[in-house]
């Protein structure tokens, strides 16, 4: 399906990719602390939400 250099490109790039993106998270780490403050709870309310109605349809459904 897919050859030795193919599987050999993902693999590199997806490590090179996560390697980039925890480098840039916490270089911005700070920032993030301070304007993303309450994000956490809007966070808990979506998941909440999205709990209540998959509960509805299994009981009504």
């Amino acid at each position: 399906m897919f050859s030795q250099g193919q599987i050999t490109f993902g693999i590199l790039f997806a490590i090179a990719f996560i390697i980039i993106i925890v480098i840039a998270y916490r270089k911005d780490l700070k920032l993030h602390k301070k304007y993303y403050k309450g994000s956490f709870w809007v966070l808990l309310a979506f998941i909440a939400f999205i709990g209540m109605i998959a509960a509805i349809k299994f009981f009504l459904g």
